[in-house]
């Protein structure tokens, strides 16, 4: 059987750096910083007190006030930067068969805060059960996607997926698959994340997995950098709007770009930390050349998971000189979660959307808030420190690893005729 092409022909992003893609995608370009002192709870008591938060929003410009409150903001992120992309793609949803477009959407921790304020209010009480019949529906994974098929009567492949920080990199490698196989003609796909709560800020601080960088948010997240001491948490949504190539063609789509492949392995290590040697890591971007059908050679740029953590930082960039031998210091790489922060489950997508800019717009992201040279780390490597750099870029390379050991990587290329 032959797969069919895979394209891009909407964006939307709802993220720390820009509440639409152009506006993201000019700060990428800038090297804005997202990070700010955190103010959705009090954090006086908290090790973390700094986020990348969204800037000059306000959900009730999107939705009703009546819809807001059956709806956790993961999933209303996913409605917002999903209308992005839905406008952006063209698409006919008069005319469209509504039965060959489907729904993949990812998070990484639901409605975390929605079961968080809703224990705290139960905990305050004699005991007396008082929860909102919304309560389910606002907490479990999969509703999100659920909303997105509902709004716009979306009748094909519908799920969720939930794979820690690779969940949305996942969600767009099954939609790949779906329409590569002929299940669908158009998936709407990508992730959305809101932990910018106490037990997801709590949680992640206790294992120091945070930066404590408080008295400088701005400049909290930085990866490869000598002091960097862990990641800083962010909010938002990416959404992409993928079609078989021939159907987006047919009907005269704007292309933004190809999606040739995608690979996904497991550590097998350990809950939390990466691979030393990042055998998983080679393992996946192996996998996704291979499925891609292209050479290491090929690749113009690397948006790595890259989160500001002293383990793995290292762990990966030791897994694409393995992989790409000496042309590892022809690539450029960066990684823009220095801006965005870590926007777990959203991350992926979000990155996704980044590597499209660069092959969009040839400019490589910067790394930004290097100050210190860390002597584990290959100086001959460009990682894009600071400055966006001009480059034409070709093929494109996103990496997303979450807790447990998931890893996952997409390719993406400009388009050929």
């Amino acid at each position: 059987m032959e797969l069919k092409r895979v394209v891009v022909t909407g964006l939307g992003a709802l993220t720390p750096l820009g509440n639409t893609v152009p506006d993201f995608w000019s700060n990428l370009q800038k090297g804005v910083s997202g990070g700010v002192p955190l103010t959705y709870f009090d954090t006086s008591k908290f090790k973390t007190k700094i986020a990348c938060q969204l800037k000059n929003f306000d959900v009730f410009q999107f939705i009703e006030k009546k819809e807001v409150r059956k709806l956790d903001p993961y999933s209303q992120y996913a409605l917002i930067a999903s209308e992005e992309a839905v406008k952006d793609s063209g698409l006919d949803l008069e005319k469209a068969d509504k039965s060959r477009i489907g729904v993949v959407w990812a998070t990484g921790v639901g409605g975390i805060d929605s079961y968080a304020k809703a224990m705290i209010e139960y905990c305050k009480g004699d005991g007396t059960p008082r929860f909102s019949p919304f309560l389910i529906p606002l907490i479990i994974p999969d509703l999100a996607a659920g909303h997105l098929s509902i709004k716009y009567g979306f009748m094909g492949p519908n799920m969720s997926v939930v794979n820690a920080c690779a969940s949305s990199t996942n969600s767009i490698i099954d939609a790949l698959t779906y329409l590569r196989l002929g299940k669908a003609e158009v998936m709407l796909t990508g992730g959305s994340e809101f932990p910018l709560c106490i037990p997801a800020v709590g949680g992640f601080s206790s294992m120091k997995a945070l930066s404590e960088r408080n008295d400088s948010p701005e400049t909290a997240s930085r990866p490869y950098d000598k002091d960097r001491d862990g990641f800083v948490i962010g909010e938002g949504a990416g959404a992409l709007i993928l079609e078989e190539y021939e159907f987006a063609k047919a009907r005269g789509a704007k292309i933004y770009c190809e999606v040739i492949g995608g690979g996904m392995s497991g550590d097998a290590y350990h809950i939390s930390a990466p691979h030393p040697e990042g055998i998983g890591v080679m393992q996946v971007i192996r996998e996704a050349l291979k499925d891609a059908n292209i050479q290491p050679e090929e690749v113009d740029y690397i948006n790595t998971h890259g989160t500001s953590t002293p383990l793995g930082d290292l762990a990966e960039l030791k897994a694409i000189k393995s992989v790409f031998g000496d042309h590892a210091y022809k690539l450029s790489i960066s990684s823009t979660k220095s801006m965005t922060g870590h926007m777990l489950g959203a991350a992926g997508a979000a990155e996704a959307i980044a590597c499209i800019a660069a092959i969009q717009k040839s400019f490589i992201p910067p790394t930004i808030n290097h100050f210190t040279d860390d002597p584990d780390i290959d100086p001959e490597l460009d990682l894009t420190f600071n400055t966006f750099k001009s480059r034409e870029v070709n093929v494109a390379v996103s990496n997303t690893f979450g807790f447990g050991g998931h890893n996952a990587t997409i390719i993406m290329r400009k388009l050929e005729a």
